[in-house]
């Protein structure tokens, strides 16, 4: 069993240009991210998915300072970058995760991965029905489903964001292409940011990491959070999955 971890990485956010290369301490948020996921026992290897703008070449010297190795693909079809970073690596499950989820959490990842493992699940992810923090997103795959919706996939939203095709012709939403279940520990923490979207959310991550380091669980930073409604209150009016809404929009 070969599990490929794959963060997708760039610098031209339109929201907050740049934002994985700002700096909290002597670390940028890519940074800090790739080491948490480092931190992971059950992936064997991860790989930075970035693209072809020269601007992004920061990104993969940041990879290639790591050790880990990156590709650097097309710019708006994310589905196409993320397919071919790992096409060749003979993978049976592919992990998604993105760069501006500076603590993402590794035990986290590795319990969303075994879940799939054991259920035998086409794709399997935290999302589906979210309850953790928005920024602890993990999404867990079989790469013949990732083969699948590269090869059919034509909306831009399902090539601009990689796996709604996927996700949306699982059988957790009445689809009959891909086995699917949502990881859940019964937590209600849906309504809490730790993911870096605009310039309030870096400022709330740098004040939690400020407040509490860069090396604990997400739970502990959750937990801190409900307890600390100044820190929370900074970025609690912005929406989840900003993103991919306005893809949908775009479409109509």
């Amino acid at each position: 069993m070969k599990i490929v971890a794959v963060t997708q990485a760039r610098t031209s956010s339109t929201r907050l240009p740049a934002k994985v290369l700002m700096k909290i301490g002597n670390d940028t948020l890519l940074e800090l991210h790739l080491k948490r996921i480092l931190k992971s026992k059950k992936i064997d290897q991860l790989i930075v998915a970035t693209t072809t703008n020269p601007e992004d070449v920061a990104i993969a010297d940041i990879a290639r300072g790591m050790g880990l190795e990156f590709y650097r693909g097309d710019v708006d079809d994310v589905l196409d970058r993320f397919y071919r970073a790992v096409e060749t690596k003979d993978a049976d499950y592919i992990v998604r995760l993105t760069s501006d989820c500076p603590l993402i959490d590794a035990e986290l990842i590795d319990k969303v991965i075994q879940k799939a493992i054991d259920e035998k699940l086409d794709y399997c992810s935290n999302v589906l029905t979210p309850s953790y923090p928005d920024g602890q997103d993990v999404e867990v795959f079989r790469f013949a489903a990732l083969k699948k919706a590269w090869t059919e996939a034509t909306k831009k939203s399902e090539r601009e964001h990689v796996t709604p095709y996927i996700w949306g012709n699982s059988s957790y939403k009445g689809g009959t292409l891909f086995q699917s279940g949502n990881f859940s520990e019964g937590y209600d923490f849906e309504g809490l940011r730790m993911t870096i979207d605009e310039q309030r959310d870096f400022d709330l991550i740098e004040q939690l990491i400020n407040r509490v380091g860069t090396g604990e669980t997400w739970l502990t930073y959750a937990n801190f959070l409900t307890k600390n409604d100044d820190i929370r209150n900074i970025n609690q009016t912005i929406t989840r999955n900003e993103g991919y809404t306005k893809s949908i929009n775009n479409e109509s």
